[in-house]
Order: C-alpha cells, then structure tokens, then sequence
C-alpha cells in the first residue's frame, strides 16, 4: 500500500509542523473513528508516553473521535506494550499510542493498534488515510461518543507482566538498575521487579514532559552503565521513551544490545522444549551476523525480515514462530505478548539466567558478534540516494571487496529523515572505512 500519511511506525514528526498539529489530529482521530464505526459499535483507548505534547494530541484525537460517535477510555501514561494488552482486554476496536519513542521530546507520533493488539491491517490505514482528505462531519448529537478513564490501567498492566513469569519466580538477591528514560515505564517497571522480589534502583523516572530520553535510556547507555558500576548491581535494564524497546547492561558495564537478548531468550526456550520442531528466530536485516551463526551453531534458523517491528511481527505470524525483534531492542515474545514489550522481554531474559544460574555477562558469551558499523546520514529529501547508481555501484564494489566475508546493506528510516549504512564484517578496521566510504557518497549526494 502506497501510503500518505502513516510510515513503518505509524505517523511521526516535529510537533507543530505538518502533520503532528492539533488540527490533524482532530482530524485524525475522527477518521479513526469513522473508520472502526463501520465496523459497528466503536469503543477506542488512547495512552500516550511523558512527552508534554501528549495532553495536547489526547484532547484533540479525543475530541475527533466522539465526534464520529466513538466512546474513548483515556489510559493516561502507559507503555505502548500496555495499551496494546488493554486494547485485547477490554475487547475495544482499536488503541491508539501517542508517542514518538525513543525520539527527543520535540517529536511526536501517533500508533495504532487494532482490537487483537497488533498492527492495524493495510485496508483500515487505507480506510484512514481516505477519510482524511474527506470533508469531516459531525455525528448526530445523540450519536456523539462517550469519555472516561480506567484508573487502574497500570495496575493491570503490572498484574499483566507478573503474569508473563511462573507464579514460583522470586528474583530475591537479585540486584538491578533500572532507566525509565523519563518515559512510559517510569511507574510500572520498578513495581514489575520489586514485586517479584528484586532489590530494585531507578534512574530516570522523573517525567517533566522535556527530557524523554534525553541522554538516557535505551539509545544513551552511559548513565545507566555508571549506574551499574558504582551500585555494583548484578545488571541494568534500559528501556526507551514508550516502553517497547530494552537493552541490559552486565556487572561489567557492558552493553548487551537486542541481538544478544534474542540470543539468550532464544537457547533458554530450546533447553526447555518451547521451540517447535523447526521454529527459529525472525531477525532483521540489521540482524548481526554473529547472531546468525550462533543460532545456527545450535540447530535454530534465523529469517530477516525488513526493518520495523511490523515487518518482524508479519514474518513470525506466517512462519508460526514465537520469537523475533531488532538488534535495538524491540523483541516480541509472541507466547505472550502481541507486540514488543520490553518489561516482558526484561523478565524471560532474568528467568533464563535464574534458571542457568548464570551472570548476563556469561549468557552472552555463546554469541560472538561481527564487526557492524552503522551511520546515519540526514536525508532532506529529493531523489532516493540509495537507488542512486553511485551507491548502487559503490556498494557493489565494497561487497566485492569483502569477497563473501561481509554485508552492505544502505537502507531509509522510516521512523526519521535519515539514510542509514551498515557494514558488516570480519575484519572491523576494513569495515569502518567501507562503511565512512559509503555513507560520504550518502552525504553528498544528500548535500
């Protein structure tokens, strides 16, 4: 589907510019509404993350949406894992997530889940995107929507995740530091752990609407790594802005990043008979090729799918597979979630090193990762420099060079304005300057 409005993620932006303003969102949510209304009934739930732009959208996708004649349940501050949990629960048509993720608190976006909590089906974005550029009418006074808010839907949520573990898991002696970016999962996460017996720190868990993911969180790992060293935890746990993404830090104050949490999640579902004959992992094409490897090592395939946690989600669905994600953290455990959620990725990766007896800095030692250099290279727009035929000859050239020992892959964000180019090989020095090469062609043609 060729679309207008909606990218990989959803609809994303700087806020005040077209089309993350009050206007489209209005416009936006009675869409929506119109939308699920042909469906029937329409009851729809709305969560945001901390952003201080997220009061501003609630009000207006809510207004738009009565204004189609659909009832609206505010959630209020809620990982996007939550939303999409509550969505199933409370048998609503559809949630909507207002967040932008793991981007600063200048952008803003709009996600949308359908009434199993997936990713909306192409014919309802298409049915969206359609109605937005139709005149908008107002229902029948009568018909007009309903408001009202679920209270307790963090402590669902929590009862949720507790859930997700064996009603015997005590995480006592377990210390961890937890990075809530200022975000989505700055109240549930600390209760999820210390509930299940962890003793528990927190660093960035003090919204203000400004500093979301600023210089913390999964995309900013230095402070939570001080944190881990001078606490002398056993791990750290970073999550992003929203709450679908995470990545660990071990006793050492390394990164472990969302190839090497697959591949822990991974073996321990093996070792305990949970991988179907012939099931595997859905990886992406930014997947490491380490990671491959060591899948393979022990008898499980690796599949890419593009990247974009919709396309991950699609791939697993086909294949029947219960496990995938993104080396950024963004793992689905399908056996209990329907989407990415990192609280509940988090607890299967502790569960596996419980039931190992084993540091994070041990599990991860079956995986030996590739070189992988990745640049992002601003892209304004204009003529697609990655279909330019001097990339398409240099990136040739460099994978001719790496003579079957390497990858190229040069892809556009479909979250952000960037052309983003990975390397991936052997030998690291040879692959920084393929990957410098490639992304200053990128840079001037993009110029």
């Amino acid at each position: 589907m060729s679309r207008k409005y909606f990218g990989t993620d959803g609809i994303r932006g700087r806020v005040g510019e077209f089309p993350i303003t009050p206007e489209f969102m209005l416009k936006l949510g009675w869409a929506a509404g119109m939308a699920f209304r042909r469906q029937g009934h329409c009851k729809v739930l709305i969560g945001k993350d901390t952003r201080i732009s997220g009061y501003m959208f609630e009000s207006a996708l809510q207004a738009g949406l009565i204004a189609a004649g659909a009832d609206v349940m505010l959630l209020g501050p809620m990982p996007t894992p939550a939303v999409a949990y509550l969505t199933r629960t409370f048998h609503a048509d559809a949630g909507i997530v207002i967040s932008a993720s793991h981007n600063p608190h200048y952008d803003n976006g709009i996600k949308f889940f359908s009434s199993k909590g997936s990713k909306l089906p192409d014919e309802i974005e298409a049915m969206i995107e359609e109605l937005l550029d139709a005149p908008m009418v107002v229902a029948e006074s009568a018909q007009l929507g309903k408001a009202s808010r679920l209270n307790d839907a963090a402590g669902r949520y929590i009862e949720f995740c507790k859930s997700s573990v064996p009603t015997s898991t005590d995480f006592a002696g377990l210390k961890l530091v937890l990075d809530c970016a200022h975000g989505a999962t700055y109240k549930v996460a600390p209760s999820v752990f210390r509930e299940l017996g962890a003793e528990v720190a927190v660093i960035a868990a003090q919204p203000d609407g400004l500093n979301i993911n600023a210089g913390v969180g999964s995309t900013h790992m230095g402070e939570l790594q001080k944190a881990v060293l001078e606490q002398g935890a056993d791990l750290g746990i970073a999550f992003d802005g929203d709450g679908d993404r995470v990545l660990m830090v071990d006793h050492t104050g390394a990164v472990v990043d969302g190839d090497e949490l697959l591949y822990i999640i991974a073996t321990d579902l093996q070792e305990r008979d949970r991988l179907p004959e012939g099931s595997g992992v859905v990886g992406t094409l930014m997947s490491n090729l380490g990671l491959e490897l060591a899948l393979q090592e022990r008898g499980i395939p690796l599949v890419r799918a593009k990247v974009g946690d919709r396309y991950v989600m699609a791939e697993m669905l086909e294949r029947g597979w219960v496990l995938g994600g993104e080396n950024s953290g963004h793992i689905v455990c399908r056996q209990h979630v329907t989407t990415g959620d990192a609280i509940i990725a988090a607890l299967q990766v502790l569960l596996a090193l419980r039931r190992r007896g084993q540091s994070l800095a041990e599990a991860r030692h079956g995986l030996r990762k590739c070189p992988q250099v990745l640049i992002n290279v601003r892209f304004g727009g204009g003529q697609d420099p990655v279909a330019h035929p001097a990339v398409q000859e240099a990136c040739a050239r460099v994978t001719e060079q790496m003579a079957g020992r390497g990858r190229v892959l040069l892809r556009k964000s479909g979250t952000e304005p960037l052309v983003r180019v990975m390397v991936e090989g052997d030998d690291e020095a040879d692959v920084r300057r393929h990957a410098e090469t490639l992304a200053a062609l990128v840079k001037e043609l993009c110029a």
